[in-house]
């Protein structure tokens, strides 16, 4: 495992006892996740696992937003990494190439961290974007500042939704189809209300709350602790959880097919101006946004 300064994207850090904190480090591009992240990711996650010492796992951010989503510019390549899943063929052509990338990166990351036998708490400000929101939704806790808002755009790029598409689970079926259907945010009180997230605070309150719970949950015993999200995790895949994620990944996949088919990439080209748009107007909150 790398040691803390041998991390690019990323810090890992000892906050408390018994408590490990990840924290996304590209404030520069409000944490837009490049596939380096994305790994670095997995080998903080990794770290905190194989750590006897810890107990809990908090994931933060840097700068003024928690992510902007997945970074579109990147050139890197999956082949580029040690692969973790076991999919392969990143470099065939056309949609084939594309499913196991997104698989590996995506799909299959986020199912590896969200049964990570710890329990981990997201502590989120700002904006969650998309791809943001798989980093959230794959914790256990979720606590918000209270200007914090979420998006998911991505169906103005020709595509359902986020890759780990766990929205009808996390909001309920009648807002996941609105928020998929405007890609307009909504705020932390109404995620709350939703039951999305379990906390909102004052902003400066944020990192001093997070870590409290921490603390208090480290306090159990890791096998109780261990058994507890187990149970949870297992009534929620005993619901269908992890056979409609499947089932989503795919029409995915059937999305970047049929814009690779019509458009050239992978996804529709038009969403772009779409979001730009979008974002000439009013946030949740009532202010103009500015990104």
């Amino acid at each position: 495992m790398p040691d803390d300064n041998d991390f690019k994207t990323i810090r890992y850090e000892t906050p408390l006892s018994s408590v490990a904190r990840i924290v996304l480090n590209r404030p520069e591009v409000a944490n837009a996740q490049d596939i380096q992240m994305i790994y670095e990711l997995n080998e903080a996650f990794d770290r905190a696992a194989f750590d006897d010492a810890v107990k809990v796992v908090i994931l933060a951010a840097e700068g003024r937003h928690f992510s902007s989503g997945h970074d579109l510019g990147d050139q890197a390549k999956v082949s580029d990494f040690a692969s973790v899943n076991n999919w392969g063929g990143y470099e065939k052509p056309g949609a084939e190439g594309w499913m196991a990338t997104e698989q590996e990166i995506y799909f299959g990351m986020c199912w590896r961290w969200r049964n990570l036998p710890k329990p981990t708490i997201a502590q989120v400000h700002g904006k969650t974007i998309a791809g943001g929101l798989m980093l959230i939704w794959i914790c256990d806790l979720i606590i918000a500042d209270e200007d914090a808002t979420f998006s998911d755009p991505v169906v103005a790029f020709g595509v359902n939704g986020v890759e780990y598409f766990a929205h009808p689970w996390e909001v309920g079926a009648r807002k996941a189809k609105e928020m998929l259907f405007t890609g307009e945010a909504f705020s932390a009180q109404e995620a709350h209300r939703l039951g999305m997230i379990n906390h909102v605070v004052p902003p400066k309150a944020l990192e001093t709350f997070t870590l409290d719970l921490a603390a208090r949950i480290a306090q159990r015993p890791s096998m109780g602790l261990k058994l507890a999200k187990q149970s949870v995790n297992q009534a929620l895949d005993a619901q269908g959880l992890w056979t409609a994620l499947q089932a989503a990944m795919s029409l995915q996949q059937l999305g970047h097919s049929h814009n690779m088919q019509v458009h050239g990439p992978p996804v529709d080209p038009t969403g772009i101006e779409v979001i730009k748009n979008m974002s000439k107007k009013k946030d949740p909150g009532g202010g103009e946004k500015d990104d």
